[in-house]
């Protein structure tokens, strides 16, 4: 149930189980004290508090001021497993960060590594990755955002919207179609700076649990040829590139958020008091927290079994990708959270819903991790076209 006794799974080494020590002692000393109250300010504070203690380090590779040669996604979930179970907010900033710099890492050139990752990596830049848009979300070879050649330059037009850090972000990674060939093979990806011309923030959007996130609006955005990632038309191989690395992570900060819940339920149950005795003495109380462990520990074996598979594999070498696990553990990981933080909010009775407590917050901040970066409903497409792939031996769909 609890992270230290996942930690002791074979998909760990010791350097892995020191690091998420160290994320845990730090996060119990530092987050209480940082602003809650400002959104942006609270993002900002995170970002700048886990850059200057070295946690950052884990979302750019060692040749830019890194942990490891590559990112190593076993790290990436337990950071998000482990700031998610104790601030909503702290897991937020930590994952775009990597989410927002990881198309830098793996596609940029060197000069684009040279220029972004460092201060993505020491907390004194703030990222973010731009891929939706009003009318193309999962559907991602449906982007209407145009990138046009002007000389030396590329001209940006079109909007993204639900984007992640927007309006506080220093740069977005931007998916933009730029016409090699129809649908997702006519796509490219771009590096642009947050103060480029005619690069506005339409609108910003307020969600059920506060987070920075914004509508951008692109009119006659120059971004130098220079900032591409990847070659021309390869925007989508990017963009499924970097998911295939944070997906499972999406899937590692529901479990944080379910451990925490089942920490409360069994808490609150142990100390309230029912009909003269506690609450957990109750038998559906107990078969409520079986329910709730034992969906904790499946979500984590899904969730590191991806993060292993991607990072050593049966080989030693890695999977270059990892569609259907990645799919799988966030698919489970942020459903079974939902079930798990439902059950805590109906055992608190009326404390569930009142704001300010935890299981309340946990309630708000669940809801999103089943939509963004792939809703579940389009990883269940994913994993039967897997499967149905593998039976039949061909390429992978193209919808993939």
């Amino acid at each position: 149930m609890a992270l230290a006794e996942t930690l002791i799974w074979p998909f760990f080494d010791d350097g892995h189980r020191a690091f998420a020590e160290r994320v845990s002692r730090w996060a119990d000393a530092t987050l209480p004290s940082l602003p809650h109250d400002d959104v942006d300010a609270a993002c900002r504070a995170r970002v700048k508090a886990l850059g200057e203690a070295g946690f950052l380090k884990t979302v750019v590779p060692a040749a830019y001021g890194g942990t490891h040669d590559a990112l190593d996604v076993r790290t990436l979930c337990l950071a998000r497993d482990t700031l998610a179970f104790h601030d909503g907010l702290a897991d937020f900033s930590f994952a775009m960060q990597g989410l927002g710099s990881a198309s830098i890492s793996l596609f940029g050139s060197e000069d684009l590594k040279r220029k972004y990752l460092p201060p993505v990596r020491d907390g004194k830049a703030i990222a973010a990755f731009a891929l939706s848009e009003p009318e193309a979300g999962s559907d991602v070879a449906a982007l209407a955002t145009t990138a046009r050649a002007d000389g030396a330059y590329v001209r940006l037009d079109g909007e993204k919207t639900w984007i992640s850090n927007g309006g506080i972000a220093d740069h977005y990674v931007v998916f933009a179609r730029s016409g090699e060939a129809p649908g997702a093979k006519g796509l490219s990806a771009f590096v642009v700076d947050a103060g480029a011309p005619g690069l506005k923030v339409a609108e910003r959007i307020e969600i059920i649990a506060p987070h920075p996130l914004a509508r951008l609006s692109f009119d006659g955005v120059r971004v130098p040829a220079s900032n591409r990632l990847g070659k021309p038309g390869e925007g989508f191989k990017v963009a499924m590139a970097t998911l295939d690395i944070f997906r499972s992570t999406v899937g590692a900060a529901a479990l944080g958020f379910a451990r925490r819940a089942l920490h409360e339920t069994v808490e609150h149950a142990a100390q309230r008091k029912l009909f003269g005795a506690p609450l957990g003495d109750l038998q559906m109380t107990q078969a409520t927290i079986a329910d709730s462990a034992t969906e904790v520990d499946a979500a984590a074996l899904l969730v590191y079994r991806a993060a292993w598979t991607k990072d050593i594999g049966p080989t030693g070498l890695g999977a270059q990708r990892v569609t259907r696990e990645a799919a799988m553990a966030k698919m489970y990981a942020t459903e079974a959270a939902q079930r798990v933080i439902d059950r805590a909010v109906q055992l608190h009775g009326g404390h569930g819903v009142r704001k300010g407590v935890k299981v309340e917050e946990l309630y708000r901040e669940i809801r999103a991790l089943r939509i963004y970066e792939g809703a579940t409903e389009v990883q269940k497409i994913v994993i039967a076209r897997e499967a149905l792939k593998a039976r039949a031996g061909k390429p992978a769909l193209a919808a993939e």
